[in-house]
Parts: structure tokens; sequence; C-alpha cells
């Protein structure tokens, strides 16, 4: 057992023996409800005696362990001291039929109501969006956690205009080192590596179809900062384009598919000849395409309108093997340049002008000094 996880092990055994039976309507006025699912929910409340908002999430006794509760309230109180980390607010305690704890509110709802709204998330605020989660999952990640289970549903808005969120709901989150079984799940922020565990599942439907009795083994993985790595990358481009670049990160998925074979291809280059170089261009068709220098191999056309840059930084987070994959911190070196096309053509033009008016400035000293000259051999 890893240190982090030993000192949150110990944090659960003390709470443990101080948890309190509440009735939530004698301390609290519950207003609305603020998000559910397969967790339990989440209310805002507002505390009778001080006042204060805040948020309840509750979890059913039925489907939840005490311990599992307690990981997540004292891993929300005692680690999650960044600003664009959801903290849990010192109440916790139990009722007949749910654990309860509180934690800081969201009032402004989360990024995929963001996301699916008919309203473009801006460029900047994008940038500004992801530098703040790439310093509280570094922050996690320095703590001895990762968080697993980084997508838009768990990202919430402190203000409607996204200049402060956080990232929220630590259940799945486990030490560093910690080895877990390996589920797989239909979703782009589900990792490649635990593509096998899809694999084992239709065996076991297999197997079960035909009345074979043997189960199939379980396949286990180990917790590493790679997995936060992965989301963030497909989170940058589903903030950018408003939707997923595959439904599933395995071969199955044509998406992905294809962009694993664009990138293995473009791996292959890079290892022959040392380095890679992009040109933007447009195909026949008017779309923007990334064309690399050597060989023709394209770009997937759901990546068509991202610059090079972002570009660039997808491919190392979004890696498909774990060992290789950039870490959150790197998404900070990519901040103020342009990262679509659009801005980018937008930023190339701009520099251009101010390149043929500092020729034209330039040219007209060069005259006024030869003017001088001349005038002074008059004299």
């Amino acid at each position: 057992m890893t240190t982090a996880a030993q000192e949150l092990d110990e944090l659960c055994y003390l709470s443990a023996q101080s948890m309190s039976r509440l009735k939530v309507s004698q301390h609290f006025q519950v207003v609305k409800l603020l998000g559910e699912g397969s967790y339990g929910k989440v209310m805002l409340a507002v505390h009778r005696k001080r006042g204060t908002p805040m948020a309840l999430k509750f979890f059913p006794r039925q489907s939840t362990t005490l311990a599992s509760f307690l990981r997540e309230y004292n891993l929300s109180l005692s680690y999650c001291t960044h600003p664009s980390l959801t903290r849990a607010l010192g109440i916790f305690f139990s009722t007949p039929s749910h654990y309860v704890f509180a934690q800081q509110a969201g009032l402004y709802g989360d990024l995929y109501s963001v996301i699916v709204s008919e309203a473009s998330v801006d460029e900047h605020c994008v940038q500004r969006v992801m530098a703040q989660l790439s310093s509280a999952v570094t922050h996690l990640h320095s703590l001895g956690f990762v968080h697993r289970d980084i997508k838009p549903e768990n990202i919430f808005l402190c203000d409607s205009a996204c200049r402060w969120v956080k990232l929220g709901d630590f259940g799945l989150t486990r030490a560093i080192g910690t080895t877990v079984r390996a589920v797989w799940y239909q979703s782009p922020f589900c990792t490649p590596e635990v593509e096998p565990a899809k694999e084992a599942e239709r065996e076991m439907k297999r197997r079960l179809t035909e009345g074979i009795e043997d189960e199939v083994d379980d396949i286990w993985i180990t917790v590493q900062p790679s997995i936060d790595s992965w989301s963030l990358g497909v989170l940058t481009y589903c903030l950018l384009t408003g939707c997923f670049p595959w439904e599933e990160s395995t071969h199955d998925d044509r998406g992905y598919r294809r962009y694993k074979t664009w990138f293995d291809c473009e791996a292959e280059k890079a290892e022959e000849t040392g380095h890679v170089e992009w040109n933007g261009e447009e195909d026949f068709n008017g779309n923007n395409i990334m064309v690399k220098n050597q060989g023709d191999n394209r770009l997937p056309s759901q990546f068509a309108g991202l610059s090079q840059l972002v570009m660039t930084l997808l491919k190392e987070l979004l890696h498909p093997e774990p060992k290789l994959r950039g870490s959150p911190e790197d998404i900070l070196s990519y901040l103020g340049g342009p990262w679509l096309m659009e801005t980018e053509r937008e930023e190339r033009r701009k520099a251009e002008e101010a390149a043929k008016e500092a020729t034209k400035i330039r040219g007209k000293g060069g005259l006024e000094e030869q003017i001088f000259r001349e005038g002074r051999r008059e004299r």
C-alpha cells in the first residue's frame, strides 16, 4: 500500500468513529436538485443556523459501502486544497437511508451543459479552463492520487462565463500505484489500455450464451497519472469542437482506428527522421487539414480545424501507449498560442501585415537618410 493510500485509510478509520446520525430537515433547508447519477444525488441546501449555502451529496446506503463513502469524503476534505478542486466542508453524517457529506456548491451547472448548448466555447475560455484543470490535476497527482473520472459532467462552474471551474466527484479516485480491476465502458474518456477488458466481457457473454460455466479471469491494471492525461486530451478536443473525437477508444470504433493508424504512421516517420514538421494546408473541398512535409499521412478528418499547436499537445495527451503519454502539466506549455486553424490563419495574416508595414517604415527611413546624405554633399 502506498503512503497516500495508507494516510487516507487512517483518516477514514478515525472519521468512522465520529460519524453522527442527523435528520436533514432539522439542520438544512434543501433548495433544489443540482445533479444525480449512479452514485446518488447532490442537493443545494442552506445550513439553518449558519445560513451558508452548500451542496449535500447523498449516497444510498443500500448501494454504497461505508468505506467508499468515507474515502471520498476524507479525500475531498483533506487533499482537495487546490482552488479548482471541489472540497468537502467538514460536515458528514448518516440518515436511515443515506450517507451524506457537504461540499462546495457549483451554482452554475457543469461543463457538459456548456458543451451541448448552442453557444460555442470561446478559444480563450477553453485555454483558461484547461489551465485550471491542468494545475488542479497536477496538484492531485503530487499528493499521490489519480482522479480516474475526468469528464464534463464532473467539472463544475463557479460563474456563468467559465472563468472559474472546479473538478469534483472523487468516487473513483485512487492512490498512484494501486492495482484495480480493469473496467471497460463505452466512452472516449475510457483509456485504450483497458480494451482487453472489453474483449473479456465479450468472452464472458459468449460463454453464458453457450452455457459454459467457466468464468473469464479478471484483468488488472495499475493506477497511473496517464489515465487523467488521456481524459484531459479528450476534454480539450470536446471544448474546442463541441463533439467527441470518437465514441470509444477501441479498434472497433472507426474514428479511433483512423486516429491510431495516423498516430502510428507519424511515430514511425518521426523515429526515422528524428523530427516532425507540419504545414497547414487545405484540401480540394476547402477543408482545413494538417499535412506532414514528408509523406502523405493526412490527419483524420475529425481533427480538421485544429491548429498544429494544439495537435502537438493532443498527440502527447492522447498517446495510445500510457507509459509514453504526456502529463497534465504539459498543457501549460501550449497556452497563449492559437488552438484553432482559424485563429492561426488570422494571427499569420496580422503578422504578415505587420511585416509589410515594418518594411515600408524601413524603406521610408532609408529614403530620408539618402536625401540627408545628398544634402550634405551639396553643402
